[in-house]
């Protein structure tokens, strides 16, 4: 057996012997008598130390070749399964498959026995995790830095078509592809005050902190493997413990609460993702998160740093600091502290290295997603970085004023400190060389809408960096008949430059081809309708339409608009049992933030018209719809092949960039969108005919917004088939509690909590968005034209490679050379 696997000094029986070897070790037991998860984290395992012997050589080539390192900050990240993604990009997977054959395993079955990483919700996190596979592949030096959580978000259970919010305890066994680096052990504190000390040997005043609750942060490193080029980069996941274990006097004086303190404030710290912070406690333990994972980054980037290089003032050519959105802004004055109270740093020199450090992206143009803190909140919780904090603020609003006097408008706009409240995004912006959004057409309203006063001040720091993400995950694993065919047609080079994709097209063209691209296809269905089968209870028809949405459930990505048109065709269905139809099957899958309430209503909505559209025999199963439970990374990979419509309905000028919307296109999805986010470039790039595209612009939109005339009540009123609709909602036709709908149904004509109704322009989109789904049927029986558009769509995929993304970023922002690894 030849691969990579021969660092290791493995032939294919050599192999073998590695993992009856590890089972005896790890399970004391041998491979006959191993459970299947014994058997998983035995092959893990043999598959680790291969992965183990590159990590240290890539270790060794940064300390000769000392590249500049990029440290990407981000709350999230939606790793996936390591255990198939690490064979390919060793180049082994078939080869061992074949070991495992002779030993009588299966490695599919294997992997599913690999739980996925709870580190992440959405696409935020998906989005990390395709750019650390790009890093790697492309050769640059990079950590990731996130929090070791426990339990994730939670475990998506739907329990009487209800969303049940229940630990993702993927940590349950062991996870054999991290490793524990107790060496790299920092303090993190909280609370307490600040005083001011006079150094007499310095000659400087400093500021110490005292009276404080501290918790240790300590790193799991998860290798991430480049694509056959032996680079081996670090996903650096923190986890708390106490400084001290357990206060034994504390306990013999009966004070058992406060013996183990130390270990209760670790372990919240670290338990799960997003806890719910519709309550103080709630945001404060948002906070510390945040602060604690940038805080002990910083702290290890600066030191490892020091040792390497010495002087501080050239950190910023060694050193880049990326905030995946708002939730790592606290690097900047973190950053701050660290080089001023801990190495010794005068502000302006301190803030020279900061400033050309840290950079920005903003993934979002929504005001409530936009972070801000209580100030009083924060100064209690980190004390000395608020006042650092306040400092770059009273700065900054020297420069305002002296840019632009007497205009209070600007300091309302702009100040990070304003109305009682730290606005982490402006912090942010004031604290980095570069800002950038993440689609084209999300630049541009940051540009001139949200952020404009920030552009007209600083407009060098703007710029784009649209989204990609990773063919080796989503098309090389997640659709290996797909990954064949192509590499059969143009050769492997598209594995690692997607834009060779592009000689695909003239294929669209063959018969011969375009039939083998949709025989493709149907197996890939046949593949999840057996999923459906064994996780639903549900049989789905592979020869119908797979229309697929599949993403975190927000009343601005409209999943509701989705399901109305689903209870529009019921409707049409039951009144008009002859009409041409073809069968359709609508597949949702997303969770909702356990506090969102009128998210998890949608969800219920969905699986109640589910349970009555499925179960209507007079239908003859033309229309079916199905929600997947917990939908994640693995279950996405099964999905994304099979899907023949990509649902990406997002109020126009709402969605940032989208992600999944570039999954789909790659495996030969049309889009079925509105022109927000990416899809404005995807639909350039595969053309306009080739997709369906239907609604408000973002343009229209935000006019609306500014300047209202937009009366939802007025339709529902004028609108007869619209009326019948809504009036569903209550009228006991998806429930026996006419009332358990109506929050959905205020939201759309009366609104909540004092809003406008209808805030995603649902019902202005309705008839838009039926028509293109028309559309869609139309194009659908037509199938050598249909066929045709969904090759075309893999073909024009080439640009929405995180590979293209990652590059712009490292020649752009980051200014990274690639390393070389033997």
């Amino acid at each position: 057996m030849s691969t990579i696997l021969d660092t290791m000094g493995m032939d294919k029986d050599s192999f073998k012997e590695a993992v009856e070897r590890q089972v005896r070790v790890l399970f004391r037991k041998n491979k006959d008598e191993a459970s299947e998860e014994e058997l998983f984290q035995a092959v893990g395992s043999v598959i680790e130390n291969v992965v183990i012997n590159k990590w240290m050589d890539s270790c060794e080539a940064y300390k000769t070749q000392k590249p500049k390192t990029v440290y990407y900050l981000s709350m999230e990240f939606l790793m996936g399964r390591a255990m198939g993604n690490d064979l390919i990009n060793l180049g082994a997977y078939d080869d061992v498959r074949e070991a495992l054959d002779e030993l009588g395993l299966n490695l599919n079955a294997l992997e599913d026995c690999e739980p996925d990483p709870a580190l992440g919700n959405g696409g935020l996190g998906r989005l990390a995790a395709c750019f650390l596979d790009s890093l790697a592949s492309l050769g640059y030096s990079a950590y990731g830095c996130g929090i070791r959580y426990h339990y994730g978000m939670f475990k998506q259970e739907i329990s009487d078509g209800f969303q049940k919010e229940v630990p993702d305890n993927w940590l349950k066994n062991n996870y054999p592809f991290e490793l524990k680096r107790p060496e790299h052990a920092k303090e993190v504190r909280f609370g307490g005050n600040t005083r001011i000390e006079f150094d007499p040997v310095l000659q400087k005043n400093r500021y110490m902190h005292e009276n404080y609750a501290s918790v240790r942060a300590v790193p799991y490193d998860v290798p991430i493997l480049g694509y056959k080029n032996n680079v081996v980069d670090t996903l650096r996941i923190w986890d708390a413990e106490p400084i001290v274990d357990f206060e034994l006097s504390s306990f013999d004086q009966g004070d058992y609460a406060k013996a183990v303190e130390q270990q209760n404030l670790a372990r919240t710290i670290t338990e799960v993702l997003y806890p719910n912070d519709n309550h103080r406690a709630g945001k404060e333990l948002r906070l510390k998160q945040q602060y604690f994972f940038v805080s002990a980054s910083v702290q290890e980037a600066v030191r490892k740093y020091v040792e390497m290089f010495g002087d501080l003032s050239h950190m910023p050519e060694k050193v880049a600091f990326q905030m995946n959105d708002t939730h790592p802004t606290v690097a900047v004055p973190e950053l701050m502290r660290v080089l001023m109270d801990d190495y010794g740093l005068e502000w302006d020199k301190a803030w020279d290295i900061t400033t050309r450090t840290c950079a920005y992206t903003n993934h979002t143009i929504m005001q409530e997603a936009l972070e801000k803190w209580p100030i009083d909140l924060f100064r209690t919780l980190l004390p000395r970085v608020y006042q650092i904090v306040e400092e770059i603020n009273r700065r900054f609003e020297n420069e305002v004023r002296a840019k632009y006097p007497n205009d209070e408008s600007k300091l309302r706009n702009m100040m990070p400190l304003y109305d009682g409240q730290v606005r982490m995004a402006y912090l942010a912006i004031v604290g980095s060389h570069s800002v950038n959004g993440v689609a084209e057409l999300h630049t541009e309203i940051l540009k001139n809408n949200v952020l404009k006063d920030f552009y007209e001040m600083m407009p060098e720091k703007f710029n784009n960096k649209t989204n990609g993400v990773t063919q080796r995950r989503f098309l090389l694993k997640g659709n290996p008949k797909l990954a064949a065919f192509i590499t059969d047609k143009i050769g492997e080079g598209w594995i690692t430059d997607l834009s060779q994709l592009s000689g695909l097209k003239e294929l669209a063209d063959d018969p011969e081809a375009r039939e083998a691209f949709m025989a493709i296809k149907k197996d890939n269905k046949v593949r999840l309708a057996a999923y459906i089968k064994a996780h639903n209870g549900i049989d789905v028809d592979p020869d119908s339409i797979f229309d697929v949405q599949v993403k975190r459930l927000h009343e601005y990505k409209r999943q509701l608009l989705n399901i109305l048109h689903v209870m529009y065709l019921y409707k049409e269905l039951k009144e008009n049992p002859g009409m041409p139809f073809y069968p359709r099957t609508f597949i949702f899958g997303a969770k909702a933030s356990a506090g969102y309430r009128i998210a998890k209503l949608i969800i219920k909505l969905i699986n109640s018209v589910a349970d009555v559209v499925n179960h209507d025999e007079s239908l003859q199963g033309r229309l079916k719809v199905v929600f997947i439970e917990d939908y994640k990374v693995s279950s996405g990979e099964i999905i994304f092949a099979a899907a023949d419509v990509s649902e990406q309905i997002s109020t126009a000028s709402k969605e940032a960039s989208g992600t999944g919307n570039m999954k789909f296109m790659m495996n030969g999805a049309p889009t079925l969108g509105t022109m927000d986010g990416a899809n404005v470039e995807i639909v350039r790039e595969v053309g306009a005919e080739n997709a369906f595209i239907f609604g408000l612009s973002s343009d229209e939109v935000i006019n609306f917004e500014k300047n209202g005339g937009y009366n939802a009540r007025d339709i529902y009123e004028k609108d007869p088939t619209i009326h019948c609709i809504l009036d569903q909602l209550i009228d006991g036709t998806f429930s026996d509690d006419k009332e358990l709908f109506r929050p959905i149904y205020d939201s759309l004509l009366n609104g909540q909590y004092g809003g406008r109704p209808d805030p995603y322009f649902i019902l202005a989109d309705f008839w838009s968005y039926v028509n293109a789904q028309k559309a869609v049927e139309k194009a659908y029986r037509d199938r050598d034209g249909w066929a045709r558009k969904a090759l075309l769509n893999t073909a024009c995929a080439g640009k929405f490679s995180s590979d293209r993304t990652i590059r712009e970023y490292a020649e752009e922002i980051w200014h990274l050379e690639p390393i070389t690894v033997g």
